[in-house]
């Protein structure tokens, strides 16, 4: 499987594939086994939960900057879970997750991103945004 070593790279392979979305897993064998559950109710999922690598058309930021954001969001799974790594898929939207997320079926696996991609895209979520800040925080 394809590995990704730098946001750059992801860049240009979300422009030549359709919407890629990340997922944080053990990975296409261990998904297609299980697939996702929401952890609060207990319930599976109709599809396995990810999040959008591309962003919606109001973003007027740099794509890295999403990407960074995206990756970021959710990268605790993989540090809590060490078997777990980031994917990039695509696949079949069919509804939304309990955090509003997408979830997809028919997905195909087209690579996972390497740890120094996860440090590049920490470095520049740092550097680049006030994570932690929300509006009652003025």
């Amino acid at each position: 499987m394809r590995v990704v070593e730098t946001i750059a790279e992801l860049e240009r392979m979300a422009a030549e594939l359709p919407p890629v979305h990340v997922r944080y897993s053990e990975g296409p064998e261990a998904d297609e086994a299980g697939g996702s559950i929401d952890t609060e109710s207990g319930l599976e999922l109709p599809g396995l939960s990810v999040n959008p690598l591309l962003p919606e058309e109001w973003w007027t930021r740099p794509l890295a900057d999403w990407m960074a954001r995206q990756l970021c969001q959710y990268k605790h799974l993989g540090e809590r879970n060490p078997g777990r790594s980031a994917w990039v898929l695509t696949g079949e939207f069919v509804g939304r997750g309990p955090d509003c997320e997408p979830l997809l079926v028919r997905c195909r696996y087209r690579a996972r991103l390497s740890d120094a991609l996860l440090e590049e895209a920490e470095a520049r979520y740092r550097e680049r945004f006030d994570a932690g800040r929300g509006p009652e925080d003025g």
